[in-house]
């Protein structure tokens, strides 16, 4: 990436904030798809305030493009844990949820989402995605699903009302998977 379109691309990702602002991101990605390559570069320099108010953007072109995701799964998983800023971590996150399960560092990811769902500190959203994660994972690695039922049992009372609501919800899907198992359905 040049010096001309990196600052061009500070300049578009300071031009406002909110959803408005990644709206804009979204559309400039839209009429150059080139342009993801070089935000997702702005994005992982966790430059505040640019990278928050880029991923924001990235986050919903992959919600409507999941495809052009694929070949930075690794590094957002590489880069999740010195994120300092709870959005970049929430929409990493999030964007993670949504994908395919990276192959090279799924441990990595695991431990990470472990980590959040028993962080004190990490805000209920950033917990929910984690728990997404943590659910798809443990659909390839059966091993996985006693930790989580834990994990999620010992969260639940002193949770908010959506970190419950989905905490319950992956539950039922544990507990129904357990008894099917043991009926060999």
């Amino acid at each position: 990436m040049d010096k001309s379109t990196l600052e061009e691309l500070r300049k578009l990702s300071l031009s406002g904030y909110g959803r408005a602002n990644a709206n804009r991101i979204v559309d400039a990605i839209s009429q150059k798809p080139d342009l993801y390559k070089d935000l997702f570069t702005l994005f992982l320099a966790d430059e505040e305030p640019v990278s928050r108010r880029v991923v924001w953007g990235l986050d919903l072109y992959a919600e409507i493009h999941p495809e052009v995701l694929l070949p930075y799964l690794d590094s957002i998983v590489d880069h999740l844990p010195g994120f300092r800023h709870d959005a970049l971590k929430r929409h990493s996150l999030r964007m993670l949820a949504r994908s395919p399960l990276p192959g090279n560092n799924l441990g990595q990811l695991i431990s990470y989402c472990f980590d959040v769902l028993i962080s004190p500190t990490d805000p209920p959203a950033v917990k929910v995605h984690a728990m997404e994660i943590l659910y798809r994972a443990a659909q390839n690695e059966p091993d996985l699903k006693k930790e989580l039922i834990d994990t999620i049992e010992w969260r639940l009372a002193e949770s908010s009302a959506g970190i419950r609501s989905r905490g319950e919800k992956i539950l039922k899907k544990l507990y129904s998977e357990r008894v099917s198992r043991l009926l060999g359905s």
